[in-house]
């Protein structure tokens, strides 16, 4: 099992140093990757501009988007900039896409939110028709055929969708048990899909460790879903693992769930948390 760490690109007033500071210093520390999210209405770098900074500074680390929203991004475009952070890395980019829930990003990049299902599958197959080198887009990824592709959201529809286009699934919000049904879901697509081997399965939950854990998760998970309600944004934040043995013991409960990788998403900017977070998580037996 494989573990990552989430960069704090969607953490609002983060230093402008702070995506390559953490970069290097997950590298340094052990976690097998580093994960950015998507937003356009939020303070937050955006999420390729992010990998290619993370990239510039570290070289063994996987660099995931976990998840960009694609139908919002303009596919020729998405695809050069892919194909040009996949180069740069040596082979380096997992692109997480999905279909997005927030109107507001949509309608800031002038893109139908209705939509966005049907133009995620039709883009899906372009990218790899561009990345195939069908369309004279450049430059070629490093990886032939282009970045792996992770599907994210609901299994139901993420899973058959993983199925005809991706090498696996990757779920943002839940618990284990929801990712456990949802790994069941992902496989049994993949299987009527006539798919060889299994697909790649990526869990993420909160943490936010220190005497103040609670209330930083509840702040942070609490502002960033605040569009949700108080008492969907609330249990989110109540997911969040807030002491060491709530980390040690998540990390093996996705583990047991079916969970090939786990990512981590901190709470907070400061580089302390990486390395509390590296020093607990990284020792844990599905780990190591």
């Amino acid at each position: 099992m494989k573990l990552g760490i989430a960069l704090p690109n969607a953490v609002p007033g983060a230093p402008g140093d702070a995506v390559t500071t953490w970069a290097r210093r997950a590298e340094e520390c052990g976690f097998d990757s580093v994960a950015v999210i998507d937003r356009v209405v939020y303070d937050s770098v955006d999420p390729l501009v992010a990998l290619a900074m993370a990239a510039a500074v570290t070289s063994r680390v996987e660099l995931v988007t976990n998840v960009l929203i694609a139908p919002q991004h303009r596919t020729a475009l998405l695809a050069k900039q892919a194909a040009s952070i996949d180069r740069a890395s040596g082979g380096r980019l997992t692109l997480g896409v999905g279909v997005g829930v927030r109107a507001d990003d949509f309608a800031a990049c002038e893109i139908p939110f209705r939509s966005r299902g049907a133009r995620l599958d039709r883009q899906l197959d372009e990218l790899r028709g561009i990345w195939n080198g069908e369309w004279g887009i450049g430059p070629a990824p490093a990886r032939p055929g282009g970045p792996r592709l992770l599907i994210g959201g609901d299994a139901a529809l993420a899973g058959p969708r993983a199925a005809r286009h991706g090498g696996g699934w990757t779920m943002m919000v839940g618990t284990p048990d929801q990712f456990a049904a949802g790994v069941d879901t992902v496989h049994r697509a993949w299987r009527e899909a006539g798919r060889p081997g299994t697909p790649r399965t990526m869990a993420v939950f909160y943490a936010a460790l220190g005497e103040d854990g609670p209330e930083l998760a509840a702040g942070a998970i609490g502002h960033y879903y605040s569009w949700l309600g108080a008492d969907l944004a609330g249990w989110i934040a109540g997911t969040a693992a807030t002491d060491e043995d709530a980390v040690a013991r998540r990390v093996e409960e996705f583990t047991a769930a079916g969970a090939d990788e786990i990512v981590i998403a901190p709470c907070s900017a400061e580089i302390s948390q990486l390395e509390r977070l590296a020093g607990v998580a990284l020792r844990t037996p599905a780990a190591v």
